[in-house]
This record gives C-alpha cells, sequence and structure tokens, in this order.
C-alpha cells in the first residue's frame, strides 16, 4: 500500500477560466507531490480578460467544507486566498483556530490581475483582525502591501519597514512579491528576524494570470513536505519562474503559467 501523501488543502475562490484560484492551487499541488483538498469560497465567471460576475458561498456551506476536510483527511498545511466579505474571513479564521491549523499561508487577495477588485473594502479590516494572525506566512504584493500598511512603498527600504510592519500585525512571517516592482522579479521574506531576498530575471510576458495563486500555493506544497519558510518560499520561487518561462498564450489577455513544467508531458500521452 502506498503511503499517504501530505495533504495541503486551498481555501479560495474558483475562477472559471482556470488559471488562477482553487485551479491554479490544486494544479500546483499536483506538480509538486502534494495531496490537494479545497474549500470553495466564491464562484467567479472569469477568463484571461476579466472578472465578470462572483457568487459568494454561504459561510455555514465554507465552514463544512472545512471540517469535511480536516476530519476524514487531515491537513499538513493550508492555503487562504480570495475571501471577499468580512463574514466569511470571520468563518474561515475561527475554523482554523477550532482545528489548531497551524502552517498557514495567507493570500491577501485584493484586485485580480484584470483589475477587478476581489475583496471588499471593509473586508481589509476583518483581514487584518482575524486572518494574519493565525498565518505562519503572508504573501501581498505591492499594491496589497501598500493596503495593509496604509502608505505608498517605493524603494527597497520602503519594502523592509513594510515588511516590519506587517509581521507587527501577527504573522510569523512575509514574504513581500516583487512582480509589481521594476527591475528583477525580485521577492524579500521577512521571518521576524531576518530578511532574505530571493530574486529571478524578469520574463517579458502577458502570461502571469494566476501567479499569486499558484506561488503561495507552491510554499503550502513546501510546508506540507516539512520544510521550514525559508526552503518552502525558496523552492516556490523557482517553481513558478520557470511556469512563467514555460506559460503560453491562451485567450485574449493574460494567460496562464504552465503549472505542469515539473510533469514530463511525454509520460502523459497515452
Amino acid at each position: 500500500m502506498t503511503a499517504r501523501p501530505p495533504v495541503a488543502m486551498t481555501i479560495a475562490g474558483s475562477d472559471s477560466g482556470g488559471g488562477a484560484g482553487i485551479q491554479a492551487d490544486l494544479k500546483t499541488f499536483q506538480a509538486l507531490g502534494v495531496y490537494g483538498a479545497s474549500t470553495l469560497t466564491a464562484i467567479t465567471a472569469q477568463n484571461t480578460l476579466g472578472v465578470r460576475a462572483v457568487h459568494e458561498i454561504p459561510t455555514d456551506v465554507i465552514a463544512a467544507q472545512i471540517d469535511a476536510v480536516v476530519e476524514d483527511i487531515g491537513v499538513d498545511a493550508t492555503k487562504t486566498g480570495m475571501l471577499s466579505s468580512a463574514e466569511i474571513i470571520a468563518t474561515v479564521a475561527e475554523r482554523i483556530r477550532r482545528w489548531g491549523l497551524d502552517r498557514v499561508v495567507v493570500d491577501p487577495v485584493m484586485v485580480a490581475k484584470s483589475g477587478d477588485r476581489l475583496l471588499k473594502a471593509d473586508a481589509v479590516a476583518a483581514l487584518v483582525r482575524d486572518l494574519l494572525p493565525l498565518a505562519l506566512v503572508v504573501t501581498p504584493n505591492l499594491p496589497e502591501a501598500e493596503v495593509l500598511v496604509g502608505r505608498s512603498l517605493t524603494s527597497v527600504e520602503d519594502i523592509h519597514e513594510a515588511a516590519r510592519a506587517i509581521v507587527d500585525l501577527g504573522p510569523r512571517a512575509v514574504v513581500m512579491k516583487g512582480g509589481h516592482r521594476a527591475g528583477d522579479a525580485t521577492d524579500v521574506l521577512f521571518d521576524g528576524r531576518t530578511f532574505h531576498t530571493f530574486q529571478a530575471e524578469r520574463i517579458d510576458t502577458l502570461n502571469t494570470h494566476g501567479t499569486g495563486c499558484t506561488l503561495s500555493a507552491a510554499i503550502a506544497a513546501g510546508l506540507a513536505h516539512g520544510s521550514d519558510i525559508v526552503e518552502a518560499v525558496e523552492d516556490a520561487k523557482h517553481y513558478v519562474t520557470e511556469a512563467i518561462r514555460r506559460s503560453f498564450s491562451l485567450g485574449g489577455g493574460h494567460g496562464p503559467v504552465a503549472h505542469d513544467w515539473l510533469l514530463s508531458r511525454e509520460s502523459l500521452r497515452v
């Protein structure tokens, strides 16, 4: 009998276009050798061009999904993505506390790649109050970090100061993603004591839909395997960089990354 693989659960919204959200998370878990479970928080009508509609899942159904997974399957690491309302955030936080889930990656999803807002304005306070203190690591991009700290961030010193301020909100670590800054794609991890920098060349492509979801899912996969935070972030950065490098054009907007690049495509042809 094959041994039980590591299990990671994503608590996020669905992307009908398949490039971000629950779909991206499950593809990432599979590619990185982790069994993926899911809790759906919202259904979006979405493609490479934008978000057309959002339907939030009732909070009692969200709670029931989490309970069903943890009670029967067990969870080694968890990531959160699109949590669009204060009520959903409160529900997810309460279940994380109830089940004692301690390897939690929070991707504070606020805006889609297309620019469509995915987090209601009044939910930001709930995110900071209820969820960030439960996170092992939080992964904001530049605009999200600016919302969290309430000011613009233009320099490396600003990024470091913001990282300290975000860790002061409760998470044990923060990854300040560099995709929205000029120059190389440089991510900065602050673990409460030390800054770690992960740099990669910037790849000239429009196919970056779902990169934030993919990075946070890859970090969760590493944590599920037992990696420490630094190792999990380093491996996730490499995985996402290569997924962008091997991305393909699909649709008329921001195409998806190649989540399956680690898998042998030849072996999949039967």
